[in-house]
Order: structure tokens, then C-alpha cells, then sequence
């Protein structure tokens, strides 16, 4: 009995780190996985390293990405890290004005260079 009670601390470690841990990046992997071999021709997505492209066409295991009119470039499924979707209201802010307004506002109330309310000794 004493032999177990020894063991227990460390078994309980061991299924902590599986539900915490592995578990979830295993299931992360898979979802990834799964998404990289749902990939269809006209797809918008995002490599791992943030260029955005569109898929024309697949060679192998490998993937055919348009990054600008005529400029095709050629990816491993690996280097895709998510499909893009696009979104109609991201350019409104919750207030009804679009962002551009917002920093034009900003920027109005930015004190100029040659402000004369500052002191110069």
C-alpha cells in the first residue's frame, strides 16, 4: 500500500499533463490537419508566415497559391495556416463610424508642430 501511495502523485501528474496538454494540442493538430486537405481551388487563405493568397490549382502535396494577378508561388499543405473568410462589417466599429473616421479624428485633435500654447526658454 505504501508502494502506491508513492506512485499516485506522480500517476496524477502524468493525467493532468495528458488532459492539459497533450490532448488539446493533439486535437488542434488534427482540426489543422483536416483543414489542409479541405483545401479547394478559389479557397482565400493565410499562410503561417501572413501572406494572403487564393488557391489555383494543387501539384502532389503540394499547393498553388495566386498571391497578385499572374503571380503563382507553390506551397506545402504544411504552410497553410487557415482559410480566410470574408467578412462584410469589418470595416464598422460599434458606434456606426468607420475606423478611417476615427483616426481622422485623432489626427485632428493632435496638437500641431507649431502650437503656441508651449513655452520655449
Amino acid at each position: 500500500m505504501e508502494g502506491l501511495a508513492q506512485f499516485l502523485p506522480i500517476i496524477l501528474l502524468i493525467v493532468v499533463f495528458y488532459f492539459l496538454l497533450i490532448r488539446p494540442q493533439r486535437k488542434r493538430q488534427q482540426e489543422q490537419v483536416a483543414m489542409q486537405n479541405s483545401l479547394s481551388v478559389g479557397s482565400r487563405v493565410m499562410t503561417t508566415t501572413g501572406l494572403f493568397a487564393t488557391v489555383v490549382g494543387f501539384a502532389d502535396d503540394d499547393v498553388l497559391l495566386e498571391i497578385a494577378p499572374g503571380v503563382e508561388t507553390r506551397w506545402v499543405k504544411a504552410a497553410i495556416g487557415r482559410v480566410v473568410t470574408p467578412v462584410d462589417d469589418a470595416d464598422e466599429t460599434d458606434e456606426g463610424e468607420t475606423e478611417d473616421d476615427a483616426v481622422d479624428e485623432a489626427v485632428v485633435d493632435a496638437p500641431e508642430k507649431g502650437d503656441s500654447s508651449t513655452k520655449k526658454s
